[in-house]
């Protein structure tokens, strides 16, 4: 699915500007297609093209239709056939079919807009909701709230993944991912900096003010404040990495017992394999089952030979969205 936050933001740029713009957006491919259910190609009236569709494969066509649209007025569903023998060359292990819904959003159709601005809105401000599409006729509906989430309880094998379902779409940006980091040090301001890059929330947790501060994490959140008390103003779930980089045990340990008792998806830990083992007895003492504490990714990141503060941030980003990917499968 798409949860691109430029093109997120682009659809945004142009609902406030009152743009004109035609939205191209996957509604049906195969497993080993370019791009997932979900993906997002804009053309603007002024001509301006953001996002993809298809990887190069398919784009001209769907340019040009996206063109064709805002002159007419109308949807259109394009499918496009992938050979096996084109889908190689490009590096696909099979072709398939994809199926791409191209929608004007004008200022004609003013009520579309607004439902297209609640739907970003709700998802910037953390509120889950689904837009239901009808392929044939093009009509939204917004699905907000409980409703939303008592509606995929009842099909929970697509794993708050987009869907066709017959000839309605279910369009879903799932909630943002949050990156806590405990332990302001200087790994942490490069593990900020990637994390960024992948849009997620993040957080920032050291009670010594000299290195949690402003001046060193500048565009995060920064809790100058024991784990136990900060984190009272975090919510910890199954959208949560935790990552504690201190390699001081009277703040990490205190972090730790929160962080095993939720559901995050990722708990990583600096250090040597000698200093997990004595971590792993702390925790056996504090009372907690060693099939939780396997939980730990320690010693963190992925295995890439890192020895410098940029590398080791890049291992740990790198293993956090591995285990996010693996997840969301």
């Amino acid at each position: 699915m798409s949860s691109d936050k430029k093109i997120i933001e682009k659809i945004n740029e142009y609902l406030f500007a009152k743009e004109n713009f035609a939205l191209a957006l996957v509604v049906e491919t195969w497993n080993s297609a370019p791009k997932p259910v979900g993906s997002i190609l804009l053309v603007s009236e002024s001509g301006e093209i953001s996002g993809s569709v298809s990887g190069g494969c398919v784009e001209g066509a769907v340019i040009s239709e996206a063109q064709i649209s805002l002159k007419t007025q109308k949807s259109k569903i394009l499918k496009f056939g992938v050979t096996n023998e084109d889908a190689f060359q490009v590096g696909l292990a099979c072709g398939g079919e994809i199926k791409i819904l191209i929608a004007p959003i004008t200022n004609v159709n003013n009520s579309k807009r607004k439902l297209l601005e609640r739907f970003f809105k709700n998802n910037l401000k953390g509120n889950f909701s689904i837009l239901k599409i009808c392929l044939k006729s093009s009509q939204i509906e917004l699905i907000e709230n409980d409703k939303a989430l008592k509606f995929l309880s009842k099909t929970e094998k697509y794993h708050l993944q987009s869907f066709l379902n017959g000839e309605v779409f279910y369009y879903i940006l799932p909630p943002k991912s949050k990156v806590v980091v405990v332990g302001a040090v200087h790994i942490a301001q490069y593990l900020v900096e990637f994390c960024n890059q992948f849009d997620f929330d993040i957080y920032v947790i050291d009670p010594r003010t000299s290195f949690a501060n402003k001046k060193r994490f500048p565009n995060v959140s920064v809790i100058d404040d024991w784990p136990d008390e900060a984190l009272k103003s975090i919510t910890i779930d199954q959208n949560t990495a935790f990552i504690t980089l201190t390699h001081d045990s009277k703040i990490d340990d205190i972090a730790l017992q929160i962080a095993l008792k939720a559901d995050c998806f990722y708990i990583g830990c600096l250090g040597s394999k000698k200093t997990h083992e004595k971590r792993i007895d702390r925790l056996l003492n504090m009372g907690f089952y060693k099939n939780i504490i396997n939980r730990i990714h320690a010693p963190i990141g992925l295995d890439i030979g890192s020895k410098k503060p940029n590398e080791i941030a890049l291992s740990i980003i790198a293993e956090i969205i591995k285990v996010k990917n693996i997840k969301s499968e």
